[in-house]
């Protein structure tokens, strides 16, 4: 069963996640996997939580 975990900036739409989680289960489809057996994490966080080059995101 793969386990797919995704850290990204917060701000996308509900559709964009749904479009990251069907592109995602579909690579692994794609290779033999049956679709029930994929997950999909998606943890958001926002710019000022995820650190670039020293500095906050939100800041870059």
């Amino acid at each position: 069963m793969p386990v797919v975990q995704v850290q990204m900036w917060e701000g996308r739409t509900e559709e964009q996640i749904k479009e990251i989680i069907k592109g995602i289960t579909d690579v692994f489809v794609n290779q033999g996997s049956k679709p029930g057996s994929v997950r999909v994490l998606i943890q958001e966080y926002p710019k000022d939580r995820w650190g670039v080059g020293g500095k906050p995101a939100s800041e870059s």
